[in-house]
């Protein structure tokens, strides 16, 4: 819905700044999200061609009002907007903020001088997110509060919607919050609870629980396991450590179901997650041998062994095993071989993917500097990159294509909605 408004306010009071307000035209939006006038002045829930009023102290600036609004504004769809920090574009209309993230993705390529092609991103929609990052804070005995940091502050906002994540997860909020409430024993607790939805129930690890003190008393553990016995969850752990089982949280990949370690990474979204590995597929068609190089769970392992043999590697042991087992009740795949292995102090030789003609590696934020270099050495005619961090992906490809190698496209994945984060699965060919 699009904003009918001629003046409009920001939903929270802005910081107090030092001086008068000021007038801007805002030209562009930065890489955190925030609109950019002449200065460089930086300014929140802004757009490109409206004329702000902001605060007058320093280059980040608080918005006041927006006196001349760009057509593109629209009605942002959720009532935490504005005072919590998980979203910074929800202000934005869909067309012109998904293609300012491809641009983006673009313009980080060709700092590295790569020109590919950028076919049509795939954008994961509301209501699709199955992961997220929980933080509570004390409340009463009954409930804690639960939410995400505000904007640039180590305060909590308290959330009772969240337009991102699967309608299932948005249901369970007042589960969480009466599941986190015994988390307090020590004061020095900063509880975090990672859920993860999955076909058999909702799955939470909770992280930042005070351990000095000896953690959780036997008492706070029984009230745990009764909220969430009372909630319907699938599993509790304490930094991985058991504290309530009905059932081990599982997901289908390919022709796997794989049950989940405590923490296992997934993908933000089925949908992202699907689109990915259809695309992997596609381009590994006609492989020999396949290496997964940071495969945690199986991502892409199975949909990749329906073509042909594969070996897995990842440093998390735990997702590895979970592959390893998974592979019995896989009916059609070609064989997979996998080992648990750090492929950042050791990555896999280029000697090592002698016999291998397609390699797959998905690294962290950080990129795979030294992985990326064995495969620049090996004799491998085909890698496929999946990246959540396109600085480090254009670093790591710059060297492939250094060692002879090209970018032959690229697909942007939006699955962190109205953030500013792109991801990215890129085809490189000898």
């Amino acid at each position: 819905m699009r904003s009918a408004h001629r003046r409009h306010r920001p939903d929270v009071r802005p910081k107090r700044d030092t001086g008068p307000p000021v007038e801007v035209a805002i030209e562009a939006i930065g890489g955190e999200g925030d609109g950019v006038a002449v200065g460089p002045i930086f300014a929140p829930y802004t757009l490109p061609g409206e004329r702000v009023l902001v605060g007058s102290s320093g280059d980040r600036r608080e918005l006041i009002e927006v006196l001349a609004p760009s057509p593109e504004r629209v009605v942002p769809p959720c009532p935490h907007f504005g005072a919590c920090g998980g979203c910074a574009l929800q202000h934005w209309d869909h067309a012109p903020y998904l293609a300012w993230k491809v641009e983006r993705l673009r313009g980080t390529l060709a700092r590295q001088h790569i020109e590919t092609e950028i076919l049509a991103p795939f954008a994961a929609g509301p209501g699709t997110r199955r992961r997220l990052a929980l933080h509570a804070r004390p409340g009463n005995r009954q409930a804690a509060r639960l939410g995400y940091k505000a904007r640039k502050s180590w305060d909590l906002v308290d959330i009772n919607v969240c337009p991102i994540a699967d309608p299932r997860l948005q249901a369970a909020l007042p589960a969480l919050k009466a599941l986190a409430a015994p988390l307090f024993e020590h004061p020095k607790s900063a509880p975090t609870l990672h859920v993860t939805l999955t076909p058999t129930g909702i799955d939470v690890d909770i992280s930042g629980v005070e351990k000095k003190s000896g953690g959780l008393s036997a008492d706070a553990r029984v009230l745990l396991a009764e909220r969430a016995e009372a909630a319907g969850f699938a599993r509790v752990t304490l930094d991985g450590e058991a504290a309530y089982l009905a059932r081990l949280p599982q997901v289908k990949l390919g022709a796997a179901v794989v049950a989940l370690p405590p923490g296992a990474f997934l993908q933000a979204t089925p949908q992202a997650e699907a689109a990915m590995s259809a695309f992997v597929a596609e381009a590994a068609t006609g492989a020999n041998r396949i290496a997964d190089l940071f495969c945690g769970v199986g991502t892409f392992t199975f949909a990749l062994a329906a073509i042909a043999p594969v070996h897995a590697a990842d440093g998390d042991a735990a997702a590895v095993q979970a592959l390893v087992s998974a592979l019995a009740g896989a009916p059609g795949l070609h064989g997979v071989t996998a080992e648990a292995r750090d492929l950042t102090r050791r990555p896999m030789l280029a000697q090592e993917l002698k016999k291998t003609d397609v390699a797959v590696f998905d690294p962290p934020r950080a990129g795979a500097v030294e992985q990326t270099a064995e495969l620049a050495r090996s004799t491998v005619s085909q890698v496929i990159g999946v990246s959540c961090a396109p600085a480090t992906f254009a670093r790591d490809a710059r060297v492939l294509i250094d060692a002879g190698f090209s970018l032959e496209r690229v697909l942007p994945v939006d699955q962190f909605l109205w953030s500013p984060h792109i991801e990215l699965v890129g085809v490189f060919n000898r």
